[in-house]
């Protein structure tokens, strides 16, 4: 399987602009600029997209292994928070709170281990990656 996703930058880092479109067209000519990117200007940027990538391949990672061990969750909310330093990104910290019944806090920390080391996208990225979890059955 492929997926790929194109970007369109006009002008200086500074000074230009850019759109990001991707294949499903979920984003579609999405604005991005060094504003949005490191101020607080309308549009997406490279980061808050990796933040977003994080979170969702880390949560379907623990949604394949909670169902392996016979677990269906009720909820599993996760956000991920990127930090980018001297231009590396630097850590990427998942926040999960998970409703399941019937499981362990020790099976569901393991599970939740595999998941932070396993996924696609923690497998990518070359930087610290920590995660807080609550579980309420």
């Amino acid at each position: 399987m492929k997926r790929h996703a194109e970007a369109v930058w006009t002008g200086t880092g500074k000074d230009g602009k850019g759109h990001l479109t991707t294949q499903s067209k979920v984003l579609s000519e999405t604005q991005y600029s060094f504003s949005s990117r490191f101020e607080n200007g309308i549009g997406t940027n490279p980061e808050e997209l990796v933040a977003a990538a994080h979170a969702g391949c880390f949560t379907m990672k623990l949604a394949f292994n909670l169902q392996a061990k016979n677990h269906t969750p009720e909820s599993l909310n996760t956000s991920c928070t990127i930090t980018l330093e001297d231009g590396a990104i630097t850590n990427s910290h998942l926040v999960l709170k998970a409703k399941i019944s019937g499981i362990s806090n020790g099976e569901f920390e393991e599970l939740v281990k595999d998941a932070e080391q396993n996924c696609p996208i923690s497998k990518l990225l070359k930087t610290k990656i920590t995660v807080d979890f609550t579980l309420n059955g």
